[in-house]
């Protein structure tokens, strides 16, 4: 895949870099904060290849799927963001409501990865206890429960910083201002018998570790602070005089004011979540469950992101949308791999596989734009499994104890030490979900196809566009050596053939060549690995040598650069065999066709070879 390419078009598309004001991206998506909305070619982002579809709301969402930190790369190499000088326009420009959901992505989707990562080791700990291989009492078990621990405990300091970055005040005074309310002297001082006061008024007794409001509001008070002494102060005395400034006049008033206030918001949020839950019961996890395709969509599931983290981090444990999260993640990897028995179109199946396996590991942005939005029967049988798994989950009650999209490597989430059945009935919810939409697939999904009118005219399209035209190539050698079967390169990946079938060689001379006439389409920062886009679109990937991603680029000269249109035969890489091998890495050389949904690999054999001469056939496989 060229991401290069993909890169460049999708620029083009929301009005260039010059139209960026914020950019970044979460599991699947890249995320653009745009000054300017309007100049977003809407129709013509989502048509470009590799795009899996386009959500327009508080940021241009752009899905990608499991490519989107190449994506996200390439795009980083190409534009210069001009970040800091972001114009007002575009934030006046914003509704109140794309400002706050904007908000809240920016300052909580941060904090995610920390929280699961922590939370997952505490549930793997939990299950090594429920199973008697750890005793809770070791020190093996209190090390690693603390640091699971620590995230959440110190999660106001996370959110001073994401805030912080957010507001654009000084991350590094707001971590120390909000980390004041968890020094061990503050939290004995609140905690004093009959209280104590501040200029006259009584400071609330209020344990601030793993509170997230108290720490958000402080860090809107030191933006507003910190912005007015800029302004005031003198420049040879700011660098010290206005973070001492914020300190003295944000601390007092959150103790005294907004830390009780954001602790009585967190309070009050939870208890409306629960009133809820009380007045609809299990059949509001149901229902949830079947409307977070369309919420995953649209990307308003981050709303509930606040409250996810604030009731886990008070309470240890969330009930609502983790379950929900459950059913629905999994529902949609029952219906992708339905739809992979019954289609007969060798894309749509492997769309369906890789989706359906995302999906089982909790990312779902894949099948609900490569399948599920295209398809009204695929999202009725997605909602149909989602639904009644979350009706299960709701009925019996099960409690998740970390905040990380759910799927099958992070299911130990639902182990309660307390309670063996909470994590049985997570299973089985995992499970109805699977079946359940996987039936309903089997039954409802039918193939849509294309006439022959309409074949003529994506024909015609694709001709116009200049796009490949896709058929058999041969592919010279690209080095001099030995060469073998893929099978028997040491290195798991390669010879399982994961990355996609092809030939290894053994160098004898340190150049690399050009197998066919193409474009550069990935060079690896470490210099040790190339990828090509040929003429007739066959991919291609040349690794030189194992694991000498080690050497950081030491002893590899690259000929040509990303984009770069090549010919058969020229020099792509110098490399200097001696000193790869007095390291003590091997030089064998995997040459593989990375698309190998298109094409296969004919005609090769093993032996002496020289640079130039006859490799292997790449065949296009019939649809």
């Amino acid at each position: 895949m060229d991401y290069r390419k993909i890169a460049t078009e999708i620029l083009e598309c929301i009005g260039g870099e010059d139209n960026v004001s914020h950019f970044e991206h979460c599991s699947t998506r890249l995320r653009f904060t745009l000054k300017d909305s309007n100049k977003v070619k809407i129709d013509e982002l989502k048509q470009v290849k590799g795009v899996l579809g386009v959500v327009m709301g508080a940021q241009c969402q752009v899905i990608i799927g499991n490519n989107v930190v190449e994506v996200y790369d390439e795009i980083l190499k190409i534009a210069s963001f001009d970040i800091k000088n972001s114009s007002e326009e575009a934030k006046k420009d914003q509704k109140l409501g794309s400002k706050i959901m904007d908000f809240v992505i920016g300052v909580f989707q941060p904090l995610v990865p920390a929280i699961a990562g922590a939370g997952v080791l505490k549930s793997v700990i939990s299950l090594l206890v429920l199973f008697g291989i750890l005793n809770n009492t070791s020190v093996a078990y209190t090390v690693f429960n603390n640091i699971g621990d620590a995230a959440l405990y110190f999660i106001p300091l996370l959110v001073a910083n994401s805030a912080a970055k957010k507001l654009k005040c000084n991350q590094m005074v707001a971590i120390a201002a909000v980390g004041t309310l968890l020094l061990p002297n503050i939290t004995t001082l609140l905690a004093t018998e009959g209280g104590v006061k501040l200029f006259g008024l009584t400071l609330k007794n209020i344990a601030y570790a793993y509170q997230i409001f108290p720490a958000l509001l402080t860090v809107f008070l030191l933006a507003f602070v910190e912005k007015f002494f800029n302004k005031i102060t003198p420049k040879p005395i700011r660098i010290f005089f206005v973070p001492m400034m914020c300190y003295i006049i944000v601390l007092p008033c959150t103790l005294l004011f907004l830390g009780p206030l954001g602790y009585n918001i967190g309070t009050l949020l939870t208890t409306i979540i629960l009133t809820i839950y009380a007045k609809v019961g299990f059949i509001g996890i149901g229902l949830f469950a079947m409307l977070l395709p369309l919420c995953v969509a649209t990307g308003m599931h981050k709303a509930f992101l606040p409250y996810a983290i604030s009731t886990y981090s008070e309470t240890g444990k969330e009930f609502i949308y983790m379950p929900a999260s459950l059913a629905h993640n999994i529902a949609e990897s029952g219906a992708c791999f339905a739809v992979a028995i019954k289609s007969k179109d060798t894309e749509t199946r492997s769309t369906a596989v890789s989706a359906g396996i995302s999906a089982l590991f909790g990312i779902t942005e894949p099948a609900l734009y490569g399948l599920t939005l295209q398809n009204k029967k695929v999202l009725g049988s997605v909602m149909i499994g989602a639904g009644i798994s979350g009706l299960f989950l709701g009925l019996f009650s099960v409690e998740a104890f970390v905040v990380v999209g759910p799927g099958l490597a992070s299911m130990s989430m639902f182990v309660n030490p307390d309670n063996s059945m909470n994590f049985m009935y997570a299973v089985i919810g995992f499970v109805i979900a699977f079946a359940v939409s996987f039936i309903a697939s089997i039954i409802l999904y039918k193939e849509e196809t294309a006439t022959s009118n309409t074949k003529q005219e994506q024909t015609k399209i694709a001709q116009e566009s200049n796009e490949v035209v896709e058929e058999d190539v041969t592919l010279e050698s690209p080095l001099t050596g030995e060469m073998i079967n893929i099978e028997d390169v040491n290195d798991g990946v390669f010879a399982g053939k994961i990355l996609g079938d092809g030939i290894a060689i053994i160098p004898s001379e340190g150049v690399l060549k050009s197998p066919g006439n193409g474009k550069v389409s990935m060079i690896a920062d470490t210099k040790h690995s190339i990828g090509l886009t040929l003429d007739n679109g066959t991919e291609v990937l040349m690794h030189v040598g194992l694991d000498t991603v080690k050497l950081d680029g030491k002893y590899y000269d690259v000929k040509v650069s990303n984009g770069q249109t090549v010919k058969t035969g020229d020099n792509l890489i110098e490399f200097n065999i001696n000193k790869i091998k007095s390291e003590g890495y091997e030089l064998t050389t995997p040459v593989i066709v990375i698309n190998g949904d298109k094409y296969s690999i004919a005609n090769s054999k093993t032996g002496p070879v020289k640079a130039g001469e006859i490799l292997f056939d790449a065949i296009k496989m019939e649809a």
